[in-house]
């Protein structure tokens, strides 16, 4: 948890509609909305620099300035390009400081590298990377973090095994979601070796019409085939 907010300013936007939000946004700002508290939803416009500072820090709690008010807010959701992964909307949800309130934060993991069954070749599976808490704003953690060193394979860390922080209630069922597992190590099939065909065949499979077989393959030859009759006894 972070030990002073950081501010982020911004300036109330009176922009309207997707062409002038376009617009903004190739000037270098983020249009977002605060909303909370029973107040009207608060338009604004921040800079795109700053605004990405702001959230690499990676807090749960901040503040945003506005009107040279100060408000505690949260991130309520991100909106980003698809393609390029750049915000092009923020909505960010005021709050009060002595009230508890739910959030997402992410869930990490430490001590893989120590997990018996991944030394023994085991793959290492993270299966949940975000959790729902509950906690008073300036309780929130910036993450929670699963210590998966004592895993060994084919064995599974749930959410009861995860300690949370002081004044911080974990929401999703303890027993039934699952934090990570190790597989055991995938086995290498070798492929059977293929005799090579004796014929030769056609894409289709079918042998070539007029290929010549492989020598001892094939039909013996008619009878009188390859050279000239014997004269039957008596015709000599």
């Amino acid at each position: 948890m972070a030990a002073q907010r950081s501010t982020l300013e911004v300036t109330p936007r009176e922009e309207r509609g997707s062409r002038a939000v376009r617009r903004l946004r190739r000037d270098g700002y983020v249009p977002g909305v605060v909303y909370g508290r029973g107040d009207e939803p608060t338009s604004f416009k921040v800079d795109a620099r700053r605004v990405r500072a702001v959230l690499a820090e990676g807090h749960a709690l901040f503040d945003v300035q506005v009107d040279g008010a100060a408000l505690p807010v949260i991130i309520k959701h991100q909106q980003r390009d698809p393609v390029h992964g750049r915000l092009v909307h923020l909505d960010l949800l005021r709050v009060d400081l002595e009230e508890k309130i739910q959030a997402t934060v992410a869930l990490e993991l430490e001590g893989v590298e120590e997990a018996p069954g991944v030394k023994e070749g085991g793959v290492l599976e993270h299966v949940t990377r975000e959790l729902t808490i509950e906690a008073l704003p300036t309780d929130i953690p910036d993450r929670i973090v699963a210590d998966v060193s004592g895993l060994g394979i084919a064995e599974t860390l749930t959410l009861a095994s995860v300690t949370a922080p002081q004044g911080v209630t974990l929401m999703d069922n303890l027993d039934e979601t699952v934090v990570a597992t190790v597989g055991a190590p995938s086995e290498v099939i070798e492929e059977p070796e293929v005799e090579e065909e004796a014929a030769l065949v056609g894409e289709d499979g079918e042998p070539i019409e007029g290929a010549p077989a492989a020598e001892g393959e094939g039909e013996a030859p008619a009878e009188g085939a390859g050279g000239e009759d014997k004269p039957a006894e008596g015709e000599r």
